[in-house]
């Protein structure tokens, strides 16, 4: 096994990686280091997201930089803000014996006068997001017409999320004599057509094959339906205690409803999309990373770029449409070396592109069974025994177990052990609907009753936001007055002046027999079937002539052009 000391690598290099933990370089290291600190060239280096990119680049260009400079030398490009600051804040561990080098981030969200006053103060290596990078060239706060590196990291991922354009602007304020890394996960031909353009003979290194997906990762796919999708993933959740993942859909509506719906039922998680604040967002990836959250909803979009160790799964709620994106997603997780799982939820329409990945990525995807109750229930309880060997006993417990062991002496070593683990048992076989123990077979579509409305109705309310209702609190108003569980009202829609809401058929007459004519603040409740339900002879006309009727009728058009599409609880 090569070790970092034969790469080439000065002394305070390898006194920094000695002190991070650093044993052996990855493949990737391995083949880019010694060429970059042997000869002056441009590189394409394709190598999937995990494998040790940022210490390839990394190392070359702090022993390459020159320290009595106090002018930017090197600039990174990175596709979000969250990997602009994981680059920045790995370099400066690299760097942590040149006491000199200074790395400055800029990206959008901050001040730009202080990172302005941070290039003034002498950077020698900017690592920068396209858009804010712009920004600053523009300004003419930053001038990158003397580099001497240029890097483009994640390089796929930037034009995927439509940089491209920004990249050929940004090297165009770039010296022709520069040096340009290009250290991308697939080689999509945007990818292509920038090494075309802008680099001179690069060399070409490649780990692994071209758009192959990495090995540490085992693919798995279950069977749903639209109606399982949600009830197949809370399994797949709770069969693994360990299980610390990113879940992929395909919007940012999705994303926030799925993640509000899993914290409904008691799963600590968070949505990540493009709707955030960066405030927000920061928030999240915060408890992310501190494992205050075990699942992390995102989109595409607002993923690229995220960074977290120990990530065990990645499940793909909805399935992306290429094997580049797949790839991306599946990265997530079995990094550095670690295995991981990459769970896809496929409906009947989603196979052929199973087949499509299997090829592209030349990995085998395997067909899971979803997990009975039975199976759940055993890692659960055996999740809590090993939770009871780990407690650690404080001394001062001594004193109150004379009366601890009184009022158990009734009980045998069998009965306590039994009654210690009938918590956990019990309120797992009432979630899992005590007798339903048989597999979720999704493609017969036999969910769990409180999941599976045979037949559902679609009502209009006249509350919404000027009420100071959102999608829980009106959820929670309708099952106290209609006196129904959490899982009968669903597909709550809030807007401004109105709201919509889905129960089963049998439901309906309790809606419009105890809604209607009830007060909430200065308004009086009004509902009626909407077209996407049947007509209901006893469906209330609206009160002409009433505020509530004059808001329906002209928002009509609104109303149906807001309804969610199907699928939305």
């Amino acid at each position: 096994m090569q070790s970092f000391t034969s790469l080439g690598l000065a002394p305070h290099l390898l006194q920094a990686i000695d002190q991070m933990g650093f044993t052996s370089p990855t493949d990737i290291q391995q083949k880019a280091i010694p060429i970059l600190l042997e000869s002056e060239t441009d590189m394409v280096a394709l190598a999937q997201t995990g494998t040790g990119k940022t210490a390839a680049f990394g190392f070359p260009l702090l022993q390459k930089i020159d320290i009595s400079q106090r002018k930017v030398q090197g600039l990174i490009i990175a596709p979000t803000r969250e990997l602009c600051l994981q680059i920045t804040s790995e370099l400066k561990k690299y760097a942590q014996h040149m006491s000199q080098v200074s790395v400055v981030a800029v990206y959008g969200g901050a001040s730009v006068r202080e990172q302005s006053d941070q290039i003034k103060r002498g950077a020698h290596i900017v690592v920068a997001t396209p858009g804010r990078l712009i920004d600053l060239i523009d300004r003419r706060m930053l001038s990158i017409d003397a580099i001497s590196y240029c890097i483009l990291d994640e390089a796929d991922e930037m034009l995927n999320m439509g940089f491209y354009q920004d990249i050929k602007q940004i090297l165009s304020h770039t010296p022709s004599h520069k040096r340009t890394w290009l250290f991308s996960a697939t080689m999509p031909k945007e990818v292509a057509e920038i090494a075309r353009e802008f680099m001179n003979k690069p060399v070409e290194i490649t780990v692994g094959s071209k758009n192959e997906g990495t090995n540490t990762v085992s693919h798995f796919y279950y069977q749903v339906t639209s109606r399982t999708r949600y009830p197949v993933l809370k399994r797949l959740v709770d069969s693994d205690p360990q299980l610390f993942a990113v879940v992929f859909c395909r919007t940012k509506i999705e994303t926030q409803k799925i993640a509000e719906r899993l914290i409904e039922d008691g799963y600590n998680a968070g949505a990540l999309h493009g709707d955030l604040s960066q405030n927000q967002r920061d928030l999240v990836m915060a408890g992310f990373r501190k494992r205050q959250l075990q699942i992390l909803i995102a989109t595409d979009v607002a993923a690229r770029g995220i960074d977290v160790d120990d990530i065990t799964h990645v499940i793909h709620y909805q399935m992306p449409d290429d094997a580049e994106t797949y790839t991306h997603r599946s990265g997530r997780t079995g990094r550095a070396g670690k295995t991981g799982f990459s769970y896809c939820l496929v409906t009947s329409s989603d196979r052929q592109k199973i087949s499509g990945f299997q090829k592209r990525l030349k990995q085998p995807f395997k067909e899971g069974n979803v997990p009975s109750v039975e199976e759940i229930i055993e890692n659960q309880l055996q999740k809590h025994a090993d939770k009871l060997l780990e407690v650690s006993v404080h001394e001062q417990l001594e004193t109150y177990l004379p009366e601890l062991q009184k009022s158990l002496k009734k009980l045998t070593k069998e009965e306590l052990i039994k009654k210690v683990f009938s918590e956990v048992f019990n309120r797992l076989q009432t979630y899992y609907h005590e007798g339903n123990s048989g597999r979720l077979n999704s493609m017969a579509d036999d969910t769990p009753k409180s999941f599976k409305p045979q037949n559902e109705v679609r009502f209009f309310i006249n509350l919404g936001e000027r009420d100071g209702l959102d999608w829980r609190s009106l959820k929670d108003l309708l099952r106290e007055n209609l006196q129904l569980d959490k899982e009968e009202v669903f597909k709550v829609d809030v807007l401004k002046n109105f709201s919509f809401f889905n129960v089963s058929t049998d439901l309906s007459e309790r809606v419009l027999s105890l809604l209607p004519g009830k007060q909430f603040g200065a308004h009086t409740i009004n509902v009626e079937l909407t077209e996407d339900g049947p007509k209901n002879k006893k469906s209330k006309e609206p009160r002409h002539g009433t505020k509530t009727s004059r808001n329906f009728t002209s928002n009509s058009k609104k109303a149906r052009s807001n309804r969610p599409r199907k699928g939305f609880y």
